[in-house]
């Protein structure tokens, strides 16, 4: 049943689409090219993601197969709109000439005006489907270094000033070119920020999808060092093991590789970091997300050590659990640092102005700083990518925090 509807929707989008490509030319090697395209792309997506391809592997082959689908799919979606939106005016039109008319008024079909739609809509399909093959090429290593000033009333002095780099998700098995990533750790140095942290998703699975990127992640440096969360993918849980023992071998493997790398990894644990005898807290929590996400954070467990009244940074790698556990919480977390929802890897954002995705609808704090009850969460989105090889208005993020000391100013 699954793949009648699939076969279905697919059936109506080139429907749709070929109906733009026929009003404008009836050349048959066009509408060769147009079909071989089309079956290409689609047969390669099905073959690799469906096929031979383990249903684990995010790797090159399969994400690309998939770009090339949502860059094919995403502008025929924008003319089905524009042709139906055509072909609803057409129909209505018919419905009020019968009633003005007469029966014998018939639909009034213009070949003029078909042909004259088809080429606006594929005049501004041809705007995502550039954008998309962009994505694809580009943008997904388009890093951008956003900086952002937080004031505290209640920072310790010595702390004034303090500035941290958070990244998150970087899920090293979706990644096809180590320069680019060696390019991106080195932007990170180059902040030289007093502390370094890593809010969650190292890997899509797999601890060993980390290995070829171990030399390169070595070389992050911060003089306070490096500390890090796991997120939902580091636990393996999307993946069919051969056993518990093989699952929890794989955690326990990228543990280690953590520890190669330089990071003190939080397990719902907390680490004070100290000047001038003074300190902040730095809390890690495992993952804990809304919905059917994994739910191993224990706050309260992470915080044993830590007073009510001491400066806390939170690393939690679902920005729901701030909203759902952290703003509300005895406890006042002073700055959350999250990330998991990578923007979506697709959307529209002007810095300082404007920003759109969809995964708005999911998730209330998806990009950047939100301040609720006095409590900040920065929501970083994300230094790779995950399942579309690519990203569209939403790029890879290396965050640089300044905390200052001072009222804050509305």
């Amino acid at each position: 049943m699954r793949w009648l509807i699939l076969l279905l929707i697919f059936v109506v989008i080139e429907v749709y689409a070929f109906q733009a490509f026929r009003a404008i030319s009836k050349n048959i090697w066009l509408s060769i090219f147009y079909w071989s395209v089309t079956f290409l792309v689609v047969g390669n997506c099905f073959y690799r993601l469906y096929g031979l391809a383990s249903r684990s592997d995010y790797g090159t082959p399969q994400a690309f197969a998939f770009g090339f689908l949502i860059a094919l799919l995403v502008p025929k979606m924008i003319i089905i709109a524009l042709m139906f939106a055509e072909d609803v005016f057409r129909v209505l039109q018919a419905i009020f000439r019968y009633f003005t008319e007469g029966a014998n008024s018939g639909v009034n079909y213009l070949p003029s005006r078909r042909a004259f739609i088809s080429k606006i809509a594929l005049g501004i399909a041809s705007i995502p489907f550039g954008a998309i093959l962009y994505g694809l090429y580009k943008g997904k290593y388009n890093f951008k270094v956003l900086k952002y000033t937080l004031t505290f009333e209640d920072l310790p002095e010595a702390f004034d000033g303090y500035k941290l780099t958070q990244i998150s998700d970087v899920h090293s098995g979706s990644f096809d070119n180590k320069d680019k990533v060696a390019y991106a750790i080195d932007l990170i140095n180059a902040q030289e920020s007093d502390v370094i942290l890593f809010t969650g998703d190292m890997v899509n699975n797999e601890s060993k999808e980390m290995l070829p990127y171990v030399d390169i992640f070595s070389k992050l440096k911060a003089k306070d060092g490096l500390f890090s969360v796991l997120g939902n993918h580091d636990y393996g849980d999307y993946l069919r093991w051969p056993s518990k023992a093989a699952k929890a071998q794989n955690l326990e493997d990228l543990k280690i590789i953590q520890k190669q790398i330089g990071f003190d990894l939080l397990l719902n644990e907390s680490r004070f970091i100290e000047r001038n005898g003074q300190k902040i807290a730095l809390v890690g929590v495992e993952n804990w997300g809304a919905g059917g996400f994994k739910k191993a954070g224990d706050l309260k467990k992470a915080v044993a050590n830590v007073a009510k009244n001491d400066f806390k940074i939170l690393m939690s790698h679902d920005p729901s659990h701030w909203e759902k556990q952290v703003i509300h919480d005895d406890y006042h977390y002073h700055l959350t640092l999250s990330g998991h929802t990578h923007g979506m890897q697709f959307g529209i954002e002007i810095p300082g102005w404007f920003k759109w995705s969809p995964v708005k609808w999911r998730y209330k704090y998806w990009a950047g700083i939100y301040e609720e009850l006095g409590q900040f969460i920065n929501v970083n989105r994300g230094f790779g990518y995950l399942g579309f090889p690519g990203r569209v208005g939403i790029w890879p993020e290396i965050t640089v925090i300044e905390l200052k000391k001072g009222v804050k100013t509305v």
